[in-house]
Order: C-alpha cells, then structure tokens, then sequence
C-alpha cells in the first residue's frame, strides 16, 4: 500500500511520546512544590506550586491532545489494514476516555484491538502484557493520588509512588506508541525515519 493516506504516523507517535515525557516529569515538580507549600505555607511556595501547576496543566492537556490524535490516525490506519477487525469508531475512541466508569476499562481494550488490527506480527502475549503493564501503572498512579489526598495528605510515601507510578506509565505509554507505530509502517511497508543527530 502506497500514498499519503497509507503512511504510519511517526511525527503524530514523536509528538505524543515528548508531550507525555514532559507532562510527567512536570508533574513530578509540582508533585514536590505541592508538598513543600503543604509543609511550609508561605506567599511564595503558594506562587511557585501555583506557577508549576499551571504547567504541568499545560502540558498534561497538550498530552492528552497529542496522543487522541496519534490514536485516532493509529485507529484509522488499522482500520484500513484490517477492514473487518474490530476497532473502535472515530469519536468512540475519544470519547470513551471521558466517560467516568467506563474509562477505566474500555480505552485499554481500544489501543488492543487497534495494536492486534496494526499487524499479524503483534504477539498476543508480549504486546498484551505491554499495554496491560502501562493501564495498571496508570489506574494505579490515580487511585494512589486519590488515597494520598484523602487518607494521607501530609504523607510522603504515598506521592512518591504515585509520582513513581506515572513516570512507569508515561514510558510504557511511549513504548506502546513506539510499538504499534512501528506495526503499522512495517505493514505499509515503510521504514522508521532517522533523525540526524545534530
């Protein structure tokens, strides 16, 4: 398959990959700037976790934008790989990750069913455990947040694994773009651009 159309998205896979390392290393400071103002209250903790929220809000949301639209151009390209496998529509796949309740479930299914549509060369097992690994570390980074805030919001440990937990979820997230990116421009058969290094 040739054509503009017929193209893995490896700018959209770059732009997502460094939206989300950013996003989650942001949040790490804020994490620790939230803490600091939390245990010494003064006008310029207050501006400094103010100021470094605001970031990482910023960052978080282009994130967020960057990989919905690498999932929707992945969505599409397995769509039209595999015209009868079973991927989710267009505003499915955005909107279940709105939806309270479901959107702990049903968007992990999503990214499988694009990941196994992708190409035959994705292995149920490893692939599986991949995608499985990074919904875990994630579901499991907001529930701790959760717990820290109501439970322990003086705590220490409890932020530090959740910090711990999004940094696991941030790369295995890229790994899981990298990956079923890869599939698809195997399966258009395209090669990886290389980056000259300047």
């Amino acid at each position: 398959m040739t054509g503009t159309a017929h193209k893995a998205p490896w700018s959209l896979a770059r732009c997502a990959q460094g939206a989300i390392a950013a996003a989650a290393v942001a949040d790490a400071f804020r994490a620790a700037a939230v803490r600091d103002h939390y245990l010494n209250p003064t006008d310029a903790s207050l501006h400094k976790s103010g100021f470094i929220s605001m970031i990482f809000l910023y960052l978080m949301t282009l994130a967020i934008l960057s990989f919905l639209v690498w999932l929707t151009r992945a969505r599409r390209n397995a769509q039209e790989l595999a015209p009868r496998a079973s991927v989710p529509s267009r505003g499915w796949a955005i909107g279940a990750w709105f939806i309270p309740v479901v959107n702990f479930f049903i968007p992990r299914q999503f990214v499988l069913d694009i990941g196994r549509a992708s190409s035959a060369s994705w292995t149920q097992k490893p692939d599986t455990t991949l995608v499985n690994l990074w919904w875990a570390a994630w579901i499991a980074h907001t529930l701790v947040l959760v717990l820290a805030g109501r439970v322990a919001p003086g705590s220490m440990a409890l932020p530090v694994v959740a910090e711990a937990l999004m940094i696991a979820a941030a790369v295995l997230l890229g790994i899981v773009i990298e990956r079923i990116t890869a599939l698809q421009s195997a399966a258009f058969g395209a090669t990886v651009p290389v980056v000259p290094l300047t």
